[in-house]
């Protein structure tokens, strides 16, 4: 098969199928690097297929109640890392990827590295969670002294900073906030490594959370990324600033959250409400 066939098969995608755009540029990237990379064919008159449409969704939003009753029903370290999402509106992978040396109670603010777009960042850290953090690093320094004696090879570190910073990899600083519960075996160097917890545990834990504080709502973890940026402008932060807070490159993107504010799209009372 060539250009023509992989043209009415992305057709296919977005006339029959109904696919999301983003569904139809995954099959098409994927379809490219099979032909570019694995068969070293270059083809052309791809651009020749329907492009499906891009449909703008609204954000889905939990009020302040809905985030209390969600993280009150969370445990462990997965109650951390659901009030970090929502007190610091972190992504869950940028959560996941924190060290120990991203933390800044001085300043309250967290360091956010190589977020999306590879951009780093600064954003808020709650107070009100410095407690129970507090007590989870010490259990986590614990845990690191007895993987030291153990002959613990450390972290995998960023980009050429393992070969750079030498022995960084077993530096307290440069542990991650949220390790996985057992070593692993580093496919590159074949040594044995604490990973970062999986993204898998915190959305399970967080899924049946939200089912048993009994919301009406599909809430994720990205849910607590909406509802950090939706409640800041509630409280009148500026909406530069939310941008800053959350990392986008375009102020459109924030502006989606003026939508979904607790007084109606763009703060618009309803007239009905004065008959």
């Amino acid at each position: 098969m060539g250009a023509k066939e992989i043209v009415a098969f992305l057709t296919h995608l977005a006339v029959e199928k109904k696919v999301s755009s983003a569904t139809q540029r995954l099959a098409y990237s994927a379809l490219l690097f099979l032909y570019r990379t694995v068969l070293g064919r270059d083809l052309k008159g791809l651009d020749a297929h329907v492009r499906a449409k891009r449909t703008r969704v609204v954000p889905v939003v939990m009020s302040r109640a809905e985030v209390r009753e969600v993280i009150l029903r969370v445990n462990g370290q997965n109650k951390l890392i659901a009030t970090l999402l929502y007190g610091c509106g972190l992504r869950l992978i940028e959560c996941l990827r924190v060290r120990i040396k991203d933390l800044d109670w001085e300043r309250n603010q967290l360091c956010v590295r190589q977020g999306k777009g590879r951009r780093d960042r600064f954003t808020t850290l709650p107070a009100s969670a410095r407690p129970a953090l507090e007590q989870h690093i010490e259990r986590l320094r614990a845990q690191h002294r007895a993987d030291l004696r153990a002959g613990y090879r450390g972290v995998t570190l960023p980009d050429a900073l393992e070969r750079k910073l030498g022995t960084a990899s077993r530096d307290w600083s440069w542990q991650w906030l949220f390790p996985a519960s057992k070593l692993s075996r580093d496919p590159r160097s074949n040594e044995l490594r604490r990973h970062h917890l999986h993204e898998s545990a915190p959305q399970r834990a967080i899924r049946r959370a939200a089912v048993a504080a009994g919301l009406n709502k599909r809430v994720t973890t990205h849910t607590f990324r909406h509802s950090f940026a939706t409640h800041l402008l509630e409280n009148g932060t500026d909406i530069r600033t939310v941008q800053e807070l959350l990392g986008h490159r375009d102020l459109k993107t924030t502006m989606l959250y003026t939508h979904v504010t607790k007084s109606g799209p763009f703060g618009v009372k309803s007239p009905a409400d004065d008959l």
